[in-house]
């Protein structure tokens, strides 16, 4: 008998543990749209944005790093832009998560040989359900 109440037991904790990572796991979010690129004045990176959240702030970016091409066109109501940056030669986005808090992590790769400049990626995800990106609350503008 004290077996049987000890596996019931055993059972339940593991039920419920098992629950709780389930409810705690991050919610991939899909990088529909991707821009990158390079800039040659590395100073322009300490102001490089994680999150951009309205079309006359990408505009400004594009224009002040002298990135080619026209300037996307992003739906600000559904999109946010994020963005990615190394000084290394080579960078790629490697995804995004979403928590249960809100908060969305993106992630970037690439190499460590350092070059002049800085290498961005800029990609657009839903921003449904985002309240914070890498931690830091949404700017305003």
């Amino acid at each position: 008998m004290r077996l049987l109440v000890c596996a019931v037991v055993g059972g339940l904790f593991l039920s419920s543990w098992a629950a709780s990572e389930v409810l705690a796991q991050k919610l991939k979010v899909p990088i529909d749209m991707k821009w990158s690129g390079s800039v040659d004045d590395e100073k322009l990176m300490k102001d490089a944005p994680e999150v951009i959240t309205s079309a006359k702030t990408l505009e400004k970016i594009w224009q002040t790093w002298k990135a080619k091409g026209d300037v996307p066109k992003v739906d600000f109501g559904k999109f946010l832009v994020v963005g990615v940056y190394s000084r290394g030669s080579k960078l790629n986005m490697g995804g995004a998560t979403l928590d249960e808090k809100g908060n969305l992590t993106v992630l970037g790769f690439g190499t460590r040989d350092l070059q002049p400049g800085f290498r961005y990626v800029l990609g657009t995800v839903s921003k449904d359900g985002v309240k914070t990106v890498n931690g830091k609350a949404l700017p305003k503008e």
